[in-house]
């Protein structure tokens, strides 16, 4: 299994923490959703959060970073600019408006299909994956196969959360995987 290792220290992981709001049975019952949007809200924290994301991978040759649709889009682009690199916006099923290609994928209260653009990553293109949480890693490795689909290689993924006990990791085991908090 890859290690998560966490990027984040003592200081910044305070603050995440603080600012990770808990929701209680939401999308559905028995579910408690991470809301990152207090987090979003301080403009400090945001920066601080997205710093510490793109420089675990400063040294990966990144050439693009891509963002899974919808949380992830907006800790991708700041991560993408940071690291000089190209935005690919991995979306849900019928979004995207030009060629694409799709996979099905499980989460933990249900299942859907991700999509990319065929021409998205560029042969040789070293992509970054970047999402707010790893949950059971259903949605992570959906778009790490829709990446190598299209030519790319996956340089490695950067979330925000991991939450251990769902040991979405263990389906990422052959990628390098680096997160900001362990829940």
């Amino acid at each position: 299994m890859s290690p998560v290792r966490s990027a984040a220290g003592n200081g910044l992981l305070t603050r995440i923490r603080r600012a990770i709001r808990d929701v209680p049975d939401f999308p559905s019952p028995g579910i408690r959703f991470r809301d990152i949007t207090p987090l979003l809200g301080d403009a400090a924290l945001f920066r601080d959060v997205t710093d510490a994301m793109a420089a675990s991978f400063a040294d990966a040759d990144v050439t693009h970073v891509a963002g899974i649709e919808s949380r992830g889009f907006v800790l991708a682009a700041p991560v993408a600019q940071r690291l000089d690199a190209g935005l690919i916006p991995i979306r849900k099923k019928g979004k995207l408006p030009w060629s694409s290609v799709g996979k099905p994928y499980s989460l933990e209260y249900g299942a859907d299909q991700l999509e990319v653009h065929v021409d998205a990553a560029p042969e040789g293109s070293r992509v970054l994956i970047v999402d707010d949480v790893l949950a059971t890693g259903g949605t992570a490795l959906a778009s790490a196969e829709l990446i190598e689909e299209v030519g790319g290689l996956v340089a490695g993924f950067s979330f925000l959360i991991a939450l251990d006990a769902l040991a979405g990791a263990a389906r990422l085991d052959r990628y390098r995987v680096e997160t900001l908090i362990r829940l």
